[in-house]
């Protein structure tokens, strides 16, 4: 199967710790790599998980607090000094451009490169991003501010030619392409050569969902229903509930309760309060009403 890895730099919240970085991630799609959030460290993180700066092109920003964007500065700089001269495509809520701009003017005065904003609507699920194998749309969520998450979903692809059998009929090249895409062959003597015998089906498209800072929603349930793998931020343990409501977080508990309901395949959960010594408490908590839950930490490397 080509690769569809997501790799984590950071699964820490607001406050600093000396145990997670802020929250970062890293989709390997076929070698290119799209990065969703950008807290500070993820360039660190990045290199430590030897991933290659010119195979990353767009990153998405799930909402303009400083945990999930204070990276990117120290990033896009970066990027600059190694003489980068692709386009960086940087997706996020209204009002990054407006921020970062002026830092990037004073910083990097001579840019190498050109960094593109491409501002999306949080109230309503949006596609922004499409290529020939991928497709990225927004998760509208609800926090203190606009924010959405994102579902990566790979694209059905065609059909795998059984080589042996359209030899033994003779299929002309030309008809291959038809053939992968699900058309019968007809011989020249008239004879109808079913699909199923000249292919077989290509592996299942995948899906991976990510939910950063949010109040539990059943909407996202909807929209991330049988996903190969969700991630869920699951900031506060369930004796904190009142806070997370306070605050828009959600508990394990409650993100196991949404991976439930979405009959996702896997759970990822991270965004860790500091207030807790061992995540190990959130993951138990979780387990107990969705047991193919994970914890989220610095260097996990998971194939979806």
């Amino acid at each position: 199967m080509e690769k569809f890895e997501l790799h984590i730099l950071g699964c820490g919240s607001a406050l600093p710790t000396a145990r997670h970085f802020s929250t970062s991630q890293v989709l390997n799609v076929r070698d290119k790599l799209f990065m969703i959030d950008c807290g500070e460290g993820a360039q660190l993180q990045f290199r430590k998980s030897r991933l290659k700066f010119s195979r990353l092109n767009h990153i998405f920003i799930s909402h303009l607090h400083g945990d999930h964007c204070f990276g990117l500065l120290g990033l896009i700089s970066t990027l600059n000094l190694l003489g980068r001269t692709a386009e960086l495509h940087i997706h996020s809520p209204q009002g990054l451009e407006e921020l970062l701009r002026p830092m990037l003017d004073f910083f990097n005065r001579q840019m190498t490169y050109r960094v593109a904003f491409h501002p999306f609507e949080t109230r309503e699920a949006t596609l922004v991003y499409e290529d020939r194998s991928l497709t990225v749309t927004t998760i509208p969520l609800r926090h203190r501010l606009p924010t959405c998450g994102f579902l990566f979903a790979e694209k059905p692809r065609p059909n795998h030619i059984l080589r042996e059998m359209t030899d033994f009929y003779q299929v002309p090249v030309y008809e291959l392409n038809r053939i992968k895409n699900g058309a019968d062959f007809v011989t020249p003597d008239g004879e109808v050569i079913p699909n199923e015998r000249l292919t077989h089906p290509a592996d299942p498209p995948r899906r991976y969902a990510y939910c950063s800072d949010t109040l539990p929603l059943a909407s996202v349930a909807e929209q991330v229903k049988g996903v190969d793998l969700l991630f869920h931020e699951a900031t506060f343990a369930d004796e904190d509930a009142p806070r997370a409501k306070e605050t828009f977080h959600t508990t394990a508990t409650q993100a196991a309760s949404l991976a439930r309901d979405a009959d996702v395949k896997r759970l990822l959960i991270g965004h860790f309060s500091a207030r807790y010594e061992d995540e190990n408490m959130l993951l138990k908590q979780a387990c107990k009403v969705f047991p193919a839950t994970l914890l989220a930490k610095e260097g996990l490397s998971l194939s979806i």
